[in-house]
């Protein structure tokens, strides 16, 4: 069975932590909710500016939320882990949640499943833009051991680290965030990292049933949009060059779209 399943590119190591869920009390906070980024830093980097002349005009706390989804699919990858990374625009703190691209890239890094796997995320961009090409490698290499070992070793490890650190829920009295949506009826102590991070349609049947707003990404929308208690803030920024951002003010809502 050892055999299959590394010819498999499967788990090869244990399986992954379950992820961190924090209960905040956000009541006097001014929260920017931020859409699924995949590599696009320019877009990132204009919305914070946008969202930084809004903070200044608004009294308390700031926080930022990102919906999760930082890698793949668009040019700069490596450059987004490392500007979330880092410290946050000043007067905000910042909290990062985990999406399925990330949850597949360390499962690969972490040696639980195959490039290919990954690869079907939209991981070439991401290789690209850590300065690997991963068909060139098939012509330097003769096993995708040795193609794996190299990717590996090039990825920083506080890139690992912060994919590791990453929560999978942020949850307040009256909104939840996270990646892609929540399973319905099913109690929040018991939801799955994957459902919390993959789900779709169970969830989008579910939005007039829940009992708070659901603020979540993972599936794009031409517009950020209400339906039911869930608000979809995904609008395809790798595709669309639009990122938006949701701010929650007084449990008013607005958005901000570059």
């Amino acid at each position: 069975m050892k055999a299959w399943s590394n010819l498999l590119g499967v788990a090869r190591r244990g399986a992954a932590e379950k992820r961190l869920r924090l209960r905040l009390d956000l009541k006097d906070t001014a929260i920017y909710a931020i859409g699924d980024v995949h590599g696009c830093l320019d877009e990132l980097l204009a919305l914070e500016s946008v969202i930084q002349r809004d903070a200044a005009e608004l009294p308390g706390e700031k926080l930022i939320v990102m919906i999760g989804d930082y890698v793949d699919r668009g040019p700069a990858s490596a450059q987004v882990l490392d500007h979330l990374a880092a410290l946050p625009p000043p007067g905000f703190r910042r909290i990062c949640l985990t999406g399925n691209h990330e949850m597949v890239m360390l499962d690969y890094l972490e040696g639980r499943t195959g490039l290919m796997g990954w690869l079907t995320m939209g991981a070439e961009q991401t290789l690209l833009s850590y300065g690997i090409d991963h068909e060139r490698l098939r012509t330097v290499y003769r096993t995708e051991r040795q193609i794996d070992d190299v990717i590996r070793e090039a990825i920083p490890a506080q890139h690992v680290a912060f994919l590791r650190s990453l929560p999978i829920m942020v949850e307040t009295p009256g909104f939840l965030f996270v990646h892609a949506g929540i399973r319905p009826d099913v109690p929040l102590e018991r939801q799955s990292d994957r459902d919390l991070v993959f789900i779709r349609e169970d969830f989008f049947k579910a939005a007039h049933r829940l009992t708070r707003y659901v603020v979540h990404g993972h599936t794009p929308v031409a517009e950020a949009r209400r339906d039911g208690m869930r608000v979809d803030i995904d609008t395809g920024a790798f595709f669309t060059g639009r990122l938006t951002a949701l701010r929650i003010w007084q449990n008013k809502g607005r958005y901000f779209t570059t």
